[in-house]
């Protein structure tokens, strides 16, 4: 039974969810879950759940995310991005100054407002659906964090003007929850032209990134080979990069407890701990305090 994480290059015109159900074909699991929704137009870094894996999407989700986005001056759209309908175009006079300038407005803590085009629920509807009806809500202004943010190739902000420039390469670092094409649109606003997202690449979350991924067509001819298995990465891999230092190994009368539910005894030991049996197997999380383990989350088999 497959158990562990796939990196999966997301390819264009997929919904994550697609991945999802095409890897439920090829590796033959129902429990398959991914960190981090990437629109249809996207690519890149989908880290995919398996298994007993899928425990850990609650973690992996909260983990911040980074981006290659295009970024196309002068055009407004209903969605956000070249997907959507025009709305409006306006000549472009901005110069390097002004797009650095620009982008220093949106550094740290921000407040952005959902797009209408969005899975975000009112009232029991996404609020895409509402969009594609015509109709337009209130949102409320969401707190998210830019951690980076930056023009990529030649672009510094002592380069020489090019004003009337339409399209920029933006490196984008940002937590959970920010909308890189909603950011687009609003850089487009503070410099006056507006603005949306032409192209978007993810380059890294939960931990994982390009380097690491791999492509559907890819896990596919595993499968073909029986040899899909081999392409997962264990679950505590994840747990292990992402501020889960400790790591505590249980002798078999403590394992036996744990996989019965009863109290374990840490004595001497305090904080967050990855927990193992004394033959490797990854066990649970767990925080340790008052010589008494508590479990977080367990991901044994019952």
């Amino acid at each position: 039974m497959p158990n562990g994480i796939l990196v999966i290059d997301k390819p264009e015109g997929w919904t994550s969810m697609d991945v999802c159900a095409k890897l439920r074909g090829m590796l033959h699991e129902k429990r398959v879950g991914h960190a981090g929704t990437l629109d249809p137009m996207a690519t890149g870094v989908l880290p995919v759940f398996v298994g007993r894996a899928t425990r850990a999407v609650e973690f992996a989700s909260e983990s911040d995310k980074e981006y290659i986005a295009g970024l196309k001056l002068g055009v407004i759209t209903n969605t956000q991005d070249t997907t959507g309908e025009v709305l409006e175009e306006r000549p472009v006079q901005v110069d390097h100054h002004q797009l650095w300038n620009a982008l220093a407005q949106f550094q740290g803590d921000i407040l952005q407002v959902p797009p209408m085009y969005s899975a975000i629920k009112r009232n029991g509807k996404k609020l895409y659906e509402l969009a594609r009806k015509g109709q337009e809500v209130e949102r409320a202004p969401r707190k998210v964090s830019i951690r980076a943010l930056g023009v990529l190739d030649e672009d510094r902000p002592d380069a020489p003007p090019q004003p009337g420039r339409a399209d920029y390469t933006l490196r984008v670092r940002c937590s959970k929850g920010t909308y890189v094409r909603t950011l687009c649109h609003d850089i487009g606003q503070v410099l006056g032209c507006g603005g949306c997202m032409s192209s978007l690449r993810r380059t890294e979350a939960a931990g994982f990134t390009l380097a690491e991924a791999v492509t559907l067509e890819a896990v596919q001819a595993a499968a073909d080979r029986g040899e899909a298995e081999a392409l997962l990465l264990p679950v505590d891999e994840y747990f292990a990069r992402c501020g889960w230092p400790g790591r505590a190994v249980l002798r078999p009368e403590a394992e036996r407890r744990l996989r019965s539910g009863a109290p374990v005894g840490a004595p001497g030991m305090e904080g967050d701990f990855r927990v193992y049996s004394e033959s490797g197997a990854f066990l649970a999380l767990a925080r340790c305090q008052g010589g008494r383990m508590q479990v977080l989350k367990r991901f044994f088999e019952p």
